[in-house]
Order: structure tokens, then C-alpha cells, then sequence
């Protein structure tokens, strides 16, 4: 009983947190509204329905909390992480699916294996080596992405202000040396679902 209030409260404090998230921009990472190329009303819709279904995966499984990450955009939900088996990634999918709003669902979990320090280490610096390669490049918003990497494969999520600018972060994550597949989830300012006026 203890453990359910518990769980409860931690939801409640969750979810009565959407309007700072919202604040912080596409992913939390300290960008400020103005950056983001989003109206107030989306990115508030997005905060709000990435705690929701970020507690609904808590209530299928605590263990889901450090495992499991998701981040929605314009609608569109990205999961990324590990869980033990194919039957937990189809239900996790299901539940993405199920959120109100949603208008897409990109999964890249994957299914865990036997810790590797070498390789783990190996994605960090790829993630690290991208990450100052666009913060260089003055071309690209670099606040506008976030980057995971997982065996040598390069995740993207973010919004492109032009087509230019999708193409030369592909092109920077592509000149990493070792990394074997860049998997970009780039939407365009153009497609967003209401654009900032």
C-alpha cells in the first residue's frame, strides 16, 4: 500500500510539471521557447503528452524508468532503450500508440544483451564527437537535436529549420569515425502540425 501511495505521488509530481518541461524546449535540455520553432500551444501538447505516457510506461513496469526513454514532437513519439525481450518492445509500442494525440510512433528499442564497457564507451565518445561537431558547425541549431548511440548507430531526433540544415547534420553524423548507420529522425520547420508565427 505504502508503495502504491508512493508511486501515485511520483506520478502526480510528474505530471504537474508540463509547463516548466514545456519551457525548456524540444527536449528538456535547457532551450528556451524562443529557440524552438514550435508555437507555446505544441510544445505544451508535446510536455504534456510525453508525462502522460511517460507514466503510463511507469505503470506497466517501474523498471521501465531508467530503461526506457521517450520523447514526443509535434505529435510524433520517438521510444529508445533496452528491455529484456520482443514481447515488452511490441507492448511499449502498443502503449505509445494508445496515447491521445498521437500522430506517429518510432520505435528504437532494443533488446538487451550482455554489458560491453568497450562498446559503451565507444557510443559515448561517437555521441560526444557529433554533439561538438554541430555545435561547431554554424549552420546547424545544434539545441534543436538530441543524439543517442547505440553499437556504433547514431540516433537523431530534432526539428531542421531548413532542408540544408537536415542534410549537413546526416552529413556530420556520417563522418564520425566507426559509426556504422545514422538513423535520422529530423522533422522539417515546414512540416511541423502548427508552425510558429
Amino acid at each position: 500500500m505504502k508503495n502504491k501511495i508512493l508511486l501515485l505521488f511520483f506520478i502526480g509530481l510528474v505530471l504537474s510539471s508540463c509547463v516548466g518541461v514545456a519551457s525548456k524546449g524540444i527536449f528538456g535540455t535547457g532551450v528556451s521557447v524562443a529557440l524552438d520553432p514550435r508555437t507555446v500551444g505544441t510544445q505544451v501538447d508535446d510536455s504534456i503528452m510525453q508525462k502522460n505516457l511517460a507514466a503510463r510506461v511507469l505503470l506497466m513496469d517501474k523498471k521501465y524508468l531508467l530503461s526506457v526513454k521517450t520523447k514526443v514532437l509535434d505529435g510524433r513519439i520517438f521510444l529508445t532503450g533496452k528491455v529484456d525481450n520482443p514481447e515488452e518492445k511490441l507492448k511499449l509500442t502498443k502503449l505509445a500508440w494508445e496515447t491521445s494525440g498521437v500522430r506517429s510512433v518510432r520505435n528504437d528499442i532494443k533488446i538487451k544483451e550482455e554489458f560491453n564497457f568497450q562498446q559503451s564507451a565507444k557510443d559515448i565518445l561517437i555521441t560526444s564527437q557529433l554533439r561538438s561537431a554541430m555545435i561547431f558547425n554554424k549552420n546547424i541549431k545544434a539545441t534543436n537535436y538530441q543524439i543517442d548511440t547505440y553499437k556504433k548507430k547514431i540516433y537523431v531526433y530534432g526539428i531542421a529549420l531548413t532542408l540544408d540544415e537536415k542534410d549537413l547534420v546526416v552529413k556530420e553524423a556520417e563522418e564520425i569515425l566507426d559509426v556504422e548507420d545514422v538513423i535520422a529522425s529530423i522533422i522539417l520547420v515546414d512540416d511541423l502540425r502548427i508552425q510558429k508565427e
